[in-house]
C-alpha cells in the first residue's frame, strides 16, 4: 500500500474549503474536449490535473506520482455504455491504495451502475453532464475524506511497527535457548495471546553446579503487561544470584514491584534455586500456581511454601522450602493461561490434567513431555487463547 503525503484543507469564514497546497487530481477519462472542460473547472477552483486518458496509463500514474483524488470515467475503448472496464479499473486502483478518493463519473448512469462501483471502492458518483457546482463540493468532500483516511491509516501503520517492535523486545528479553545444566534437562513454551503479554520465565545459571529457575504472570495482558514483565525481568536479573535464597529475592523484588505504587498491577512469581551437586530445589512461590513435582516412584507433590502476589503488599514475609530432587524426578512450571484455559464447550483445562498427562508420558525426555503438553493444551482450548500461557519442564538425570 502506497501512503499519499499529506495536503491539508482549511475553511475561511463564510466559504467553502480551499486547499492551502493545490490538491492533485487525477482526471480519468479519454475524451478530449470532456478532459479539457474538467481541468479548467479544476484550475479555477485551485487544484492541479493530470489527464490519463486509458485505464494503462491511469493505473502507471497512480504507481508512480501522489494524487489526492482521481475523477474516473467508468468507460473506455472496450466498451462504452457496460462501465465494466471502469469497475475493473476502480478494483485496480483500490489494491493499489486503499485510502485514494475515487469519484465515478458517465453518462450512463443507473442505480445498479452506482451502488456496485461503490461496493468495489468508489467513494461517489457524478453523472455526465455534470454540475460544476456539485462536482467541486463532492470532490471537496473526498480528498477531506481521504486525507483523514491517509492520517488514520499512517496511525495504524507506525501502531503497527510499534507494536512489533515491542514484540521483538520483549521476545529478545527471554532466553534465545534454554542454558544446557549438566544434570538437568530443561525445557519451555511460551505462548502470548496477543503478541506480548505479561508472561516470563528464565533460567539463570550460577556457578558450583547450581541455577535459578523462574516462571511469573503479570496481572493483565497486552502492552502494558509487556511492560510490568520487563521490569520484572530487570530486577530478577540484578537482585538473584547464587548466594540469593529465594525468599530473600522475593523480598527484593517484592519492594521493588511495590515502590513502582503500580496499583492492581500485582505479580504471581515462583523462583527456584535447583543445586545439581546437593540433588535440593529451594523455592519461594509468590501466589503463582503451585508447581508439579512428579517423582520417580509417580508419586505428586505441590511447591506451595513462600507468600502473597509481588507489588501488593510492601511488609509482606516470604518463606522457603527445600526438596530433594533425584534423578528420574521432574518438575513442571505454568501459568494460569494453561490451566485456566477453555474449551468451546467452557469447560477449564484444569490442574489435573497437567498431573495426568505427566503420568502418561513417564518415560520421555522433558522437550518431549512439554511438546504433549503443548499439544494437548493446544487441542483442547478455544481460539483466541483468551490468556498467555507458559510451560517450564525440568527433569532430573
Amino acid at each position: 500500500m502506497r501512503i499519499l503525503e499529506e495536503r491539508p484543507l482549511v475553511a475561511s469564514s463564510g466559504k467553502a474549503a480551499q486547499p492551502t497546497v493545490a490538491a492533485r487530481i487525477l482526471i480519468a477519462e479519454d475524451q478530449p474536449d470532456v478532459s479539457e472542460a474538467l481541468r479548467l473547472l479544476l484550475k479555477t477552483a485551485g487544484y492541479q490535473s493530470v489527464w490519463a486518458n486509458s485505464p494503462a496509463r491511469v493505473v502507471a500514474e497512480i504507481e508512480q506520482h501522489v494524487y489526492d483524488a482521481v475523477l474516473l470515467d467508468l468507460n473506455y475503448a472496450r466498451d462504452t455504455t457496460s462501465g465494466e472496464e471502469g469497475l475493473e479499473l476502480i478494483q485496480r486502483l483500490r489494491a493499489i491504495d486503499a485510502t485514494l478518493p475515487l469519484v465515478v463519473m458517465t453518462a450512463w448512469s443507473t442505480v445498479d451502475l452506482a451502488v456496485e462501483a461503490m461496493r468495489r471502492g468508489a467513494g461517489d458518483f457524478i453523472q455526465k453532464p455534470w454540475d460544476n457546482s456539485r462536482l467541486l463540493t463532492v470532490l471537496r468532500a473526498q480528498i477531506e475524506t481521504g486525507r483523514h483516511a491517509r492520517q488514520e491509516d499512517q496511525l495504524q501503520r507506525r501502531e503497527r511497527e510499534d507494536y512489533d517492535e515491542a514484540k521483538q523486545i520483549q521476545r529478545s528479553l527471554l532466553p534465545a535457548e534454554v542454558p544446557r545444566i549438566p544434570g538437568l534437562e530443561i525445557s519451555a513454551d511460551w505462548l502470548p495471546a496477543r503478541g506480548v503479554g505479561g508472561d516470563y520465565f528464565d533460567v539463570l545459571p550460577f556457578r558450583n553446579g547450581k541455577v535459578g529457575i523462574c516462571i511469573a504472570d503479570v496481572a493483565g495482558k497486552g502492552m502494558s503487561a509487556a511492560l510490568l514483565m520487563s521490569n520484572l525481568q530487570a530486577a530478577v536479573r540484578a537482585l538473584s544470584g547464587e548466594a540469593v535464597a529465594p525468599r530473600v529475592l522475593c523480598q527484593k523484588v517484592n519492594a521493588v514491584l511495590c515502590g513502582n505504587n503500580l496499583v492492581g498491577r500485582f505479580i504471581t512469581f515462583f523462583y527456584a534455586v535447583v543445586d545439581t551437586g546437593n540433588r535440593t530445589i529451594t523455592y519461594c512461590n509468590a501466589g503463582h500456581n503451585h508447581p508439579i513435582l512428579e517423582r520417580r516412584d509417580c508419586t505428586v507433590e505441590r511447591l506451595d511454601a513462600g507468600g502473597p502476589v509481588l507489588g501488593e503488599f510492601p511488609e509482606a514475609a516470604f518463606e522457603q522450602g527445600e526438596l530433594v530432587f533425584t534423578p528420574g524426578d521432574r518438575l513442571l512450571l505454568f501459568t494460569d493461561g494453561v490451566s485456566e484455559s477453555r474449551n468451546d464447550a467452557g469447560d477449564e483445562f484444569g490442574e489435573p490434567r497437567l498431573v495426568k498427562l505427566m503420568a502418561a508420558n513417564r518415560s520421555i525426555p522433558a522437550a518431549d513431555l512439554r511438546r504433549a503438553l503443548v499439544q494437548a493444551f493446544h487441542e483442547f482450548s478455544e481460539r483466541p487463547f483468551r490468556d498467555d500461557a507458559t510451560l517450564l519442564v525440568v527433569a532430573a538425570q
